[in-house]
C-alpha cells in the first residue's frame, strides 16, 4: 500500500540523487506510471478516488427506497423502519440484492440529512426580552426517604441569571407556583416566555408555530403580561439556555446524593446556590463582568413590575362522603361535617388544598402528597361530636390532636372520670362563642385549681365577661354636680312598715 514515507522517499531518489525512473520503479516495487504521476503533479499524499459504483441489482430500487425513507421521516421516530424492515420491504417489491447494499445507502442518506440538522444557529437577546423555562428530575434524600423531586428551572435569556425551585409534581400548579417564584427572584417579568410542548403548558400543536394553549395558562401570561412561545418538537436547542442550566445544576448542586429535611430546605438552598453561581460566573459574551453584574446593571431594570400573584390552582368537583372527607389526587381530606353528601369543589395549590362549597370555604388543608393518605381537621368533626361525645377516645380525627396546653391538660383529666368526654365536648363547643384564647386561660386556670370540670370553665368565662364598673368622670359640668348628696337612711323604711301595719 503507497504511503506518505514512500511518496517520500520516490521523490528525494529522484529529485535530489537523480536516481531513474525505471530504477526506482523496481527498488519500491511500483508501477512506472505510478512514479511519474508523483514526480510530475507533486503529490506528496497518496489519493484514490472510487470510480463511480455500478449497482446493477441496487439501482432500480433507490428511487423507492429513498421514498420509504422520506415517509418515515414524517412520522414519530418510534414508528420508523428499520434498515433491515426496509430491504423486507423491497425483496416483496422484487429487489433481489443483497441486505448490505440496502443498509450503506440507508446511512449514508441519514448523514446527508443529519449533517444540516446537528448544526444549530447562536441566539441572541436583548435585556428583559425573554426567559425559558423546563422540568428536571433528581433523587435526593427527603426527612431520611429517597425521593424523586422535580425542578422547575427558569432563566433570564440575556443575563443568563438562572432560577430553580423543587416540587414533588409537574403539574398545572406547580408551574403557576414556580413563576410566581421566579418573577419574585428576578424582580419582574420579562416579555416573553419559552417552553417546550408539555402538557401543562399546552393543548395542541399545529401548523408551524401555531399552539393551543391551556387555557388556564394562557390566563396566567395574561395576568402576567408575558408572551407565551413554544418550541419546534424535537428542537431543544431554541430553549438551549435553561438545557443547559439542567445540566449545571445536575452536575454541581447535586453532584452527590444530597439529604434535605423538607422541601423548604430545598428551595433554600437551591436559591443560595443560585446566587453563588450568578455572582462568580463570567458572563459568556460579556467576560470582563458577571452573570449578577450584567442582570443588575443592564436587565433588572427592563423588567416590568407585578404586583400580585395569579390565583394558580387546579379546580376539580369532588363528592363529599358520609365521613366528611373528598378525595383528590388519591389522598383524603377533611372538611365541615354540616355539608356531608354533597359536591364540592377542590382548588389545588402547589402547597395546600382548598375546598369550597356553595362558595364558602369548607375546609384548608397543606398539601398532601404520596397515596393514601388522609388530613384531618378535628374542628370539622365538632358538631358530630356535640351529638356522639363517645367519638372523642377512638375517632381517627381526634388522635394526636394538637390542642393547647391548657386545654390538653383539663382532656386528660375529664376522660379519666366518668362522663367526662361529653364535658370536655362543652368545653370545645364554648370555643364557638367565647373565642380559643380565652377558653384555654379558663382551662388551664381551672386545671391549676384542682377543678377540672365544664361547669368551673364556664363560671370562669363568666367572671371574664363580667363588665367592669364605671369609672367615675374627674371633669363633669357644672349643672351635673350634686350640690347635696343623698343620705342613705334605713329609718325611712321602718317607719313606712309601722303605717301599714296600723292601717285598720
Amino acid at each position: 500500500m503507497l504511503t506518505v514515507e514512500t511518496i517520500l522517499k520516490v521523490r528525494l531518489a529522484a529529485k535530489r540523487d537523480g536516481t531513474p525512473l525505471r530504477a526506482i520503479a523496481r527498488k519500491y516495487k511500483l508501477s512506472r506510471n505510478t512514479v511519474r504521476r508523483y514526480l510530475r503533479n507533486c503529490e506528496t499524499e497518496p489519493f484514490y478516488q472510487r470510480p463511480k459504483e455500478v449497482k446493477p441489482r441496487f439501482g432500480p430500487y433507490i428511487r423507492e427506497l429513498e421514498q420509504l425513507l422520506e415517509g418515515d421521516l414524517k412520522a414519530p421516530k418510534r414508528e420508523r423502519r428499520t434498515a433491515m424492515m426496509l430491504f423486507e420491504e423491497l425483496q416483496r417489491r422484487g429487489y433481489e440484492g443483497a441486505y448490505d447494499s440496502v443498509q450503506r445507502h440507508v446511512r449514508e442518506w441519514k448523514a446527508g440529512k443529519n449533517a444540516v440538522a446537528g448544526v444549530f444557529i447562536p441566539l441572541s437577546f436583548e435585556a428583559g426580552e425573554a426567559f425559558q423555562f423546563d422540568w428536571s428530575e433528581e433523587n435526593l434524600t427527603l426527612g431520611g426517604i429517597p425521593t424523586k423531586v422535580s425542578i422547575a428551572h427558569v432563566k433570564l435569556c440575556h443575563s443568563r441569571l438562572p432560577f430553580c425551585v423543587a416540587y414533588l409534581r409537574e403539574s398545572f400548579e406547580m408551574v403557576t407556583d414556580a413563576h410566581w417564584r421566579a418573577f419574585s427572584f428576578f424582580e419582574g417579568v420579562p416579555g416573553r416566555g419559552i417552553y417546550d410542548n408539555m402538557k401543562t403548558v399546552v393543548t395542541k400543536i399545529l401548523i408551524g408555530k401555531d399552539r393551543e394553549f391551556n387555557r388556564r395558562f394562557t390566563a396566567m401570561a395574561s395576568h402576567y403580561l408575558f408572551e407565551p412561545v413554544a418550541c419546534t418538537p424535537s428542537a431543544g436547542w431554541e430553549k438551549g439556555q435553561v438545557e443547559n442550566q439542567v445540566g449545571l445544576v445536575r452536575d454541581r448542586f447535586f453532584a452527590k446524593r444530597r439529604k434535605f429535611a423538607d422541601l423548604d430546605e430545598v428551595n433554600n438552598f437551591l436559591v443560595s446556590e443560585c446566587l453563588a453561581w450568578a455572582r462568580t460566573q463570567k458572563h459568556p459574551e460579556q467576560s470582563d463582568r458577571t452573570i449578577w453584574e450584567v442582570y443588575a446593571e443592564d436587565e433588572q431594570s427592563t423588567l416590568m413590575r407585578m404586583d400580585l400573584p395569579f390565583d394558580g390552582f387546579k379546580e376539580q368537583t369532588v363528592r363529599i362522603n358520609t365521613t366528611s372527607l373528598i378525595r383528590f389526587d388519591a389522598n383524603k381530606y377533611s372538611v365541615d361535617s354540616t355539608t356531608t353528601a354533597r359536591t364540592a369543589q377542590v382548588r389545588a395549590y402547589a402547597d395546600r388544598v382548598l375546598i369550597v362549597g356553595d362558595g364558602v370555604v369548607i375546609g384548608e388543608h397543606g398539601r398532601v402528597f404520596g397515596r393514601n393518605k388522609t388530613a384531618y381537621d378535628p374542628w370539622h368533626y365538632l358538631p358530630v361530636l356535640e351529638r356522639k361525645p363517645g367519638a372523642l377516645r377512638n375517632g381517627a380525627p381526634f388522635k394526636d390532636w394538637d390542642l393547647p396546653t391548657g386545654i390538653k391538660e383539663l382532656r386528660e383529666i375529664l376522660t379519666r372520670k366518668s362522663g367526662g368526654d361529653r364535658e370536655f365536648v362543652n368545653v370545645l363547643g364554648a370555643i364557638k362563642t367565647h373565642g380559643l384564647e380565652p377558653v384555654e386561660q379558663a382551662a388551664a386556670e381551672a386545671v391549676s385549681l384542682g377543678l377540672a370540670s365544664f361547669d368551673v370553665v364556664f363560671n370562669l368565662l363568666s367572671r371574664q365577661k363580667e363588665e367592669k364598673p364605671a369609672e367615675e368622670a374627674d371633669d363633669l359640668p357644672e349643672h351635673l354636680v350634686l350640690s347635696l348628696l343623698p343620705i342613705a337612711d334605713c329609718r325611712r323604711y321602718d317607719s313606712l312598715l309601722e303605717r301599714s301595719c296600723d292601717a285598720p
